[in-house]
C-alpha cells in the first residue's frame, strides 16, 4: 500500500463501515451516494427499540433543545426505512427526543436499509462510540454485541476500536450485585470504585463497602484499601451496624416534622444506641444553602 494513503479513522472499522456499503443505502449506488441526508418528517419515525441508552437525562434534553433551536441539528439521526413513509430510528434518539421538544416537524437523517441483526449492531456501535452512556450501559451493549450479534471479543475490539481489557473491565462490571451497577448507573460511584469492589471476595462485603462509599464519600484509593483482610472485616461490621440504628422517637420525629416545615428542606438525625447523634439539614445547591444561613442569621 502507498505510503501516502490516508489512514481509516477508527470508526471505519464499525459503524462507518457499514454505512459506506451500497448494500445498506436505500437510495443505491447509481442515484444518491451513500451518506447523503436527507429531510424526513418527525411524524414518520419511531424509536429504536434496540437502543441501548435507558434514561436520558430531563435537564440535559433542554440544554439540547435550546441548542436545536438556536443552531439546528448539527449532526443527523440515522434511520432505516420500515415501508412507505415508515422510518425507525438506528441511532440519535436524544437528538430526536430534544428535536420533538423544539417543535421541529422534521429532521435531518441518513436513510439506511437494515436487517434486525445489522441494526442492532449499528445501533451499539453508534451508541457507545457517540454518546455519553454510562459504564454499565457500554457493558450492557458489549455483552449484547458479543451475544446477540455474534461477535468474538477481537472482533468487537475492531468495531469499536477499543482495546480487549477495556472491553474487559466494562464486563465484569456486570458480576457485581444489582444495588452497586444501580449506584454506577445512577452516578453515585465511578467505575473506578466499581472495580476496586470487585476485589471484595463476597457479595456482602461488596455491599458493606458499598455503604461506606456512599456514608463516608470514600475515594477510590480508599476503596481499594478495603480488600484487606482488616478492612473488610470493618465494612462488615459497619455495614452491620447500620441496620441495627434505633428507631427515632415520637418526639424526635415532631421535631423533625416541625424543623422541614420551618426550614423548607429536608432535615434528619443520625443517632447511636447510646442517645448521641447529629442533626442534619440538607440543601439542594449552593444558593439553597445561602437561603438557609440567612434564616440561621436572623433567627439570633
Amino acid at each position: 500500500m502507498s505510503s501516502n494513503a490516508k489512514k481509516q479513522p477508527a470508526l471505519g472499522r464499525g459503524l462507518s463501515a457499514l454505512l459506506q456499503n451500497s448494500e445498506t443505502d436505500i437510495t443505491g449506488p447509481s442515484a444518491v451516494p451513500a451518506g447523503a441526508v436527507a429531510l424526513i418528517a418527525i411524524s414518520l419515525i419511531e424509536a429504536n427499540p434496540f437502543n441501548p441508552r435507558t434514561h436520558f437525562e430531563r435537564n440535559a434534553l433542554e440544554e439540547l433543545k435550546t441548542s436545536i433551536q438556536t443552531h439546528g441539528i448539527i449532526q443527523p439521526l440515522t434511520v432505516r426505512k420500515m415501508g412507505r413513509d415508515r422510518y425507525q430510528l438506528i441511532s440519535g434518539e436524544r437528538r430526536f427526543r430534544a428535536a420533538q421538544l423544539a417543535g421541529l416537524t422534521e429532521v435531518p437523517a441518513y436513510v439506511r436499509i437494515a436487517n434486525d441483526q445489522t441494526m442492532l449492531e449499528m445501533a451499539l456501535v453508534e451508541n457507545i462510540q457517540r454518546e455519553d452512556l454510562n459504564a454499565i450501559e457500554v457493558a450492557l451493549s458489549y455483552e449484547r454485541l458479543l451475544e446477540e450479534c455474534k461477535l468474538t471479543q477481537e472482533q468487537l475490539s475492531d468495531k469499536v476500536a477499543k482495546s480487549r481489557s477495556h472491553i474487559a473491565n466494562h464486563l465484569r462490571l456486570l458480576k457485581l450485585p444489582d444495588a452497586i451497577q444501580a449506584a454506577v448507573r445512577d452516578k453515585q460511584v465511578t467505575m473506578g470504585h466499581a472495580r476496586a469492589l470487585l476485589s471484595l471476595p463476597t457479595e456482602k462485603e461488596q455491599l458493606a463497602a458499598l455503604a461506606r462509599i456512599l456514608a463516608e464519600q470514600l475515594s477510590v484509593r480508599d476503596v481499594e484499601a478495603l480488600s484487606k483482610p482488616e478492612a473488610v472485616k470493618k465494612a462488615v461490621s459497619a455495614g452491620a451496624s447500620a441496620k441495627t440504628k434505633p428507631s427515632l422517637s415520637t418526639t424526635e420525629k415532631l421535631y423533625l416534622s416541625y424543623l422541614t416545615e420551618q426550614l423548607g428542606t429536608k432535615v434528619s438525625i443520625d443517632k447511636t444506641a447510646e442517645g448521641k447523634g447529629k442533626l442534619i439539614v440538607h440543601f439542594d445547591h449552593e444558593a439553597d444553602l445561602q437561603r438557609l444561613i440567612e434564616m440561621l442569621k436572623k433567627s439570633k
